[in-house]
This record gives structure tokens, sequence and C-alpha cells, in this order.
């Protein structure tokens, strides 16, 4: 009977995952077997993760396949894929650095006048540094403000997680508080030790961070307060900076 059915309608059967209900006709059946109707599954990549970390995580399912490339650090986007049982890791790798390329290109054409980057991977180096700085999406633009304004007075950037990646790399952790002697490191990507940015992002920077850093906030602030939640009390402009023990923290200044 089964036989007669693929005969008569003359489609070949696409293999994958397929769920159906009890008692389905089989008309049915052949229709979503014709029409590669699979299960669609999703994965889901953190913004802000180095490509080592996004690498593992891949690893770590077993809806993929295969054993990929390491690609360059901050070249994926974060995001959550769809994705069916059997797609190889490289695919999907492919997938992110595909939509990263288009989203750069997009928003680098429609960035703010007179910003002080000379290039798209600039946009993407400062992007994942504002990633890491903030774990609140509203307060992006603000953070990508600060970080232009002192490139723009060629202020070092001095940043807390520029330090961490100068010395785990591309494992995304520390392990341990950071030192003073990491703060005078003179790695290539501690912003307390170098001038300008880095020579390359410290992990893979989301859709908000790469809006941010092409179209930050109106404001003249060159600091940022940490509140201690991930996030920051507010933006300091440089008369307001005292000194003694009422001094505010400064988050990466």
């Amino acid at each position: 009977m089964v036989a007669q059915q693929l005969a008569h309608r003359g489609q070949p059967l696409q293999a994958g995952e397929y769920i159906f209900k009890p008692r389905v006709s089989l008309e049915k059946v052949l229709d979503a077997l014709a029409d590669g109707r699979v299960i669609q599954h999703q994965i889901t990549i953190p913004e802000g993760l180095t490509t080592q970390q996004i690498v593992a995580r891949l690893m770590d399912s077993d809806l993929l396949t295969g054993t990929p490339r390491m690609p360059l650090e901050g070249t994926l986007l974060p995001e959550t894929y769809n994705i069916v049982r059997g797609t190889s890791r490289d695919e999907v790798l492919k997938r992110m650095a595909s939509d990263q390329q288009k989203l750069v290109r997009d928003l680098w054409a429609k960035r703010a006048p007179d910003l002080p980057l000379k290039t798209p991977h600039e946009m993407v180096v400062l992007a994942s540094i504002v990633e890491k700085e903030t774990g609140k999406p509203d307060e992006r633009p603000k953070v990508a403000a600060v970080f232009i304004n002192r490139l723009a007075r060629k202020m070092r950037l001095q940043s807390d997680p520029t330090i961490i990646y100068g010395i785990a790399g591309g494992k995304g952790v520390l392990g341990r508080p950071i030192s003073r002697a990491d703060i005078v490191n003179p790695t290539p990507y501690n912003t307390y030790a170098i001038d300008g940015l880095p020579p390359g992002p410290i992990g893979n920077p989301g859709r908000d961070s790469l809006a941010a850093v092409a179209n930050p906030a109106k404001t003249k602030d060159l600091y940022f307060v940490a509140d201690g939640t991930g996030g920051h009390v507010k933006l300091i402009l440089p008369w307001q900076v005292i000194d003694g023990p009422a001094a505010p923290v400064l988050r990466g200044f």
C-alpha cells in the first residue's frame, strides 16, 4: 500500500526527525515526509561569549554533528537559531558569521557621524567591550557613549574586561578577582596599559551592543559608576569626579 502511494505521488521522501499524532493517516505522513516538515529545534547563544565558549556550547549539543573549525574572535552573532537534528556545527557557525557580517554592514552604513572609529572591525571591537561592561540593554548606548567620548579625547578606555581577556584569552573568565599587578600587566588587550582599542574583539557582541556603538547616546560623560548588579548607577561628567573617602567607585576608570 505504501509503495502504491509513493508510486502515485512520484515525490521523494526527505530524511529527518518527524513527530506525528496517534492514528495519523498514511496520506498525512507521506505529505509531511515529502514536504520535509521536520522538527525544528532552537539553540540559543548568549551575547558576549568568546568564540571558544560558543564552540564549546555547540560541542555540548547532541543535536549537532561534526567538529568545527574555530572561527576568529568576534565574528559571530549571538542569537537564537532554528536548527534540525543532524545540522553540522560548521553550518551553525557559518550562519552566525553571515548574520553578523550583514548586521555590521548595515549598522556601519547608518552609523552616527564623527565617530572616532575608522572601520567596521573597530566598531565590533568596541561593541565587544560594551557587551562585557554592562548586562543591562538600556545602558549600552550610554556606556558606548562614554567609551566613544574617551576615544575622541585620546583617553585610555581602562575597561576591566579587557584586562581579563588579555590574561585568560578565549577562556573568557579569570577565575579570581583582578589584582593590581593585572592592571599594570601590559598585554595587547589591557586598555589600562594601551592607548585606543585593543587589536581585536574580546568576545562576540550582540545586536544591542553593536547598535549602541554605531549610534551611542548623546552625552559628554567620561565615567560611569558600578552599582554591583551588573549595571551602573549613573554617568558622571569630569567635573563631578571627587577625591577622598567619599569618592565613587568608577567602573573601569
